[in-house]
């Protein structure tokens, strides 16, 4: 039995990865254009490959309260090797940390080709999936955030996604959905990062299933300097957190 893959091709003292030999990538190639091959199958274009550097960028870092972050300092505290640590930053990734992006570009996704489908306009599609969405108390992801009341992020990364002509339907909507949740709930939740980059992502056609990629391209740099920095600057087995709890179990009893 043999597996067959269209990513790389294994032959003494050669590799190919997605048609172009190894050697040729090295050193010509960005590394964040070298992702889009891995994951589209083909070199981008200028725009989508400075797109896709943005992207990358933007989700480096977020300082050291994300799960992510925490994680990874607490096991480096320990004194495993660095991989291990940033390993264990990996692992806090999901829905609720890093998932916005992939659910958010699954909605705009569905949303853009629902619209298409039913021959409404961005502004009464978001009309409809606000209202929906708000009668079932779901929230729409990529909205709001918990530090930034704008995020900075947001607002580059779609400048520069329409000075590169890549802004569409998926942009369009998002920003109309922004409108509408102001207008039907009184309350500013602006477009964060993962809900720029699942629109932006998604007028660049990837599949929604690439948005935990994104993140996670990102943020393992940033988690390797974080544990990094946890290694060589601070104590193994430092107090981090208080260390003060309260039970609220059982009354001590005896055995019966």
């Amino acid at each position: 039995m043999k597996w067959t893959t269209k990513i790389t091709k294994v032959e003494p003292n050669h590799l190919v990865t997605r048609g172009y030999r190894q050697e040729d990538l090295i050193g010509n190639v960005p590394y964040s254009h070298v992702v889009y091959l891995l994951l589209k199958g083909e070199l981008p274009s200028n725009e989508h490959g400075k797109m896709m550097d943005a992207i990358l960028t933007a989700c480096i870092d977020h300082g050291v309260t994300p799960p992510s972050s925490i994680a990874s300092r607490v096991v480096a505290s320990g004194g495993v090797p660095l991989p291990t640590a940033v390993a264990a930053g990996v692992l806090s990734i999901g829905d609720a940390h890093g998932g916005a992006i992939e659910k958010g570009a699954k909605f705009l996704q569905e949303g853009v080709k629902r619209m298409k489908n039913e021959g409404k306009t961005t502004e009464e599609m978001a009309t409809i999936l606000v209202t929906e969405y708000r009668e079932k108390k779901k929230r729409i992801l990529g909205f709001g955030h918990r530090v930034h009341t704008s995020d900075p992020r947001t607002k580059r990364l779609f400048n520069l996604a329409d000075k590169l002509n890549i802004s569409g339907s998926h942009i369009a909507l998002s920003k109309s959905i922004e409108k509408e949740l102001v207008a039907q709930t009184g309350k500013n939740l602006p477009i964060n990062v993962d809900g720029a980059i699942a629109a932006i992502s998604s007028d660049m056609n990837f599949d929604w299933r690439f948005g935990k990629a994104f993140f996670l391209l990102g943020r393992v740099a940033g988690l390797t300097a974080q544990v990094y920095e946890e290694q060589t600057e601070q104590k193994p087995m430092r107090k981090m957190f208080s260390d003060e709890s309260e039970y609220n179990g059982p009354k001590e009893r005896d055995l019966p």
